[in-house]
């Protein structure tokens, strides 16, 4: 070998050796995302766990306690994670939190603890769709918030706080809804990004929540004798005949919204505006769960009643949108899917 030939040679061999390194921080870089994503799992699944050998007797005392906190650590890590929150320091601070609440004897921070982890299921729900070009996704998005709030309900259950469900209900209420929007005011470009339809849409979901609200409440509390018979034997009577009544807040604005918002968010971003009042198909779970009136088979086919309908009139709400924009008939409906291509991170990344 002639020496320019072996020079050439042990320059090959030291820039492999120097490209090495390179290659093996691109590899752990690209893995570790995937990595994170089956952390959560495990912890998150450890955490059911530890629910499901509580609620059967099995294991020690504080197995129900031990999962409520892992999970709720853990939604809280997910949730700052996905928002580009200070992950560290409040998962620690949760973490710290939710183990006192577990493992003292305090109905307070119990009690607290429940309404922040239903809170947090319902928003992280919501938050960890992705846009949608076609309903039948639509529908898929809304089963996941669905099944990430339900988790996070259970695991409200867990810290078996010391409740009254009418308030639990609407705490949660309000909490999810003051989170959502707060995260959505940055999401979503802020108020001067809403534009006129968004403010129509924003401000159609605002009296839709409150006239829901306050209908059932006046009904309970004021309606004339008549009037709540009636109402009570029409939710009987579906009780008896189907074995559920659907639930009106989740079929009526949760669902439709959460479906027609990730519709949306495939085209504008201000999408995010209308996916917000998706925390309404997920944050009564968490009612569903506390209240001991309500078994789970009875849940599971009440909610799925509610699944329906909803999906149904999400349906008729995004072809009514398409069909305003100009999108008629199946030809212009996979022009208009082609073209809305608005860029959005995966579901395991960072929304910022």
């Amino acid at each position: 070998m002639s020496p320019r030939t072996a020079s050439r040679s042990a320059g090959r061999r030291a820039a492999r050796r120097e490209d090495r390194p390179s290659r093996l921080r691109t590899l752990a870089t690209a893995a570790a995302p995937r990595l994170l994503v089956l952390l959560h799992l495990l912890l998150v699944l450890t955490g059911i766990a530890g629910l499901v050998a509580s609620a059967a007797g099995v294991g020690p005392a504080y197995a129900g306690g031990a999962g409520a906190a892992l999970i709720t650590t853990t939604y809280t890590w997910v949730l700052a994670l996905r928002t580009s929150g200070r992950w560290m320091l409040f998962t620690l601070l949760v973490g710290a939190l939710s183990g006192l609440a577990a493992f003292g004897d305090y109905d307070l921070l119990r009690t607290g603890a429940a309404v922040s982890t239903a809170s947090l299921g319902a928003v992280l729900g919501v938050m960890v769709t992705v846009p949608t070009v076609r309903f039948a996704a639509a529908a898929r998005e809304v089963l996941l918030a669905m099944g990430v709030a339900f988790v996070g309900a259970v695991a409200a259950v867990g810290y078996e706080p010391v409740i009254n469900v009418a308030r639990f209900g609407y705490t949660t209420l309000v909490v999810s809804f003051v989170l959502v929007f707060a995260l959505v005011y940055r999401l979503g470009a802020g108020l001067h990004g809403l534009g006129r339809r968004g403010l129509i849409v924003v401000v159609g979901g605002g009296v839709v929540l409150g006239v829901t609200l306050a209908y059932a409440e006046l009904l309970r509390r004021y309606g004339t004798p008549g009037l709540v018979t009636s109402v009570f034997d029409t939710i009987d009577w579906t009780r008896d005949h189907l074995g559920a009544f659907p639930r009106p807040l989740q079929a009526l604005l949760g669902i439709p919204a959460l479906a027609w918002g990730c519709h949306q968010r495939a085209r504008r971003r201000q999408g995010w505006w209308v996916s917000a009042f998706g925390v309404g198909a997920t944050v009564p779970i968490s009612h569903l769960v506390v209240s001991p009136a309500f078994t789970l088979p009875h849940l599971a086919l009440a909610e799925l009643y509610t699944l329906v309908v909803g999906l149904l009139l999400g349906y008729v709400v995004i072809r009514i949108d398409l069909r305003m924009t100009g999108s008629r008939g199946r030809r212009g409906r996979r022009a208009e899917e082609a073209a809305a291509i608005r860029p959005e991170p995966p579901r395991t990344q960072a929304l910022l």
